[in-house]
């Protein structure tokens, strides 16, 4: 798949991806159509089975490319950069980056919805996995550099961490009503997590 999806032009690869993304995420796996997504493209079927074998694997691919998408548009910072005093303040600046791509870009609230949903686990797998492990080392930076308190299990504070985040986040694609301001739902959750984190003790103290 990956030589003849490489020979695509880009406009049909990213018409493909918001196609199949608003099906999926509308629709969940098990019931969006690829009729629909084939019909939608503009494309034969023939061209379509050649790119893609089938749903699964367009599943999988729509995932993988609104991933990267999100994480070149919202710049996540690497855990190095997290040191010192700067913990704080680029956790907050990265909260503000998430939600004004979600405002701004359908495909990522597509993309929430297809990885909470019931459908295949590889590619979300891998998603979760990924933030998982960036989450380890950007706490480890923090504990060190005494921007997060220590007196966790470290492996403790990551699962604690992971779970609350992700709470959050399926909580505000599912349950949000319209007209919710999503500034301020940021920095709600911004603060309970800082308040999870944070050793009232720390060298680097911010403001309350």
């Amino acid at each position: 798949m990956t030589d003849a999806w490489d020979r695509m032009s880009p406009e049909r690869q990213r018409r493909l991806i918001r196609v199949a993304a608003t099906e999926f995420a509308a629709a969940g796996y098990q019931g969006a159509s690829l009729n629909a997504i084939i019909r939608r493209c503009g494309l034969s079927k023939s061209s379509f089975y050649y790119v893609v074998p089938g749903k699964r694997e367009l599943y999988d691919l729509v995932i993988r490319e609104l991933s990267a998408d999100l994480a070149g548009r919202i710049r996540i910072p690497r855990p190095e950069e997290l040191a010192g005093p700067a913990f704080w303040p680029e956790l907050a600046a990265l909260f503000d980056r998430l939600i004004a791509a979600a405002a701004e870009d359908e495909g990522s609230t597509a993309l929430g919805r297809m990885i909470y949903g019931p459908g295949p686990d590889e590619a979300a797998g891998a998603t979760w996995t990924g933030i998982e492990g960036w989450i380890g080392e950007a706490l480890r930076v923090g504990r060190e550099s005494g921007a997060v308190r220590d007196d966790l299990p470290p492996a403790l504070q990551r699962r604690l961490v992971f779970a609350v985040l992700r709470a959050m986040d399926e909580w505000s694609l599912t349950e949000v009503e319209p007209g919710t301001d999503l500034g301020a739902l940021a920095r709600a959750q911004y603060d309970a997590i800082r308040r999870l984190l944070r050793d009232e003790s720390e060298k680097f103290r911010t403001s309350p």
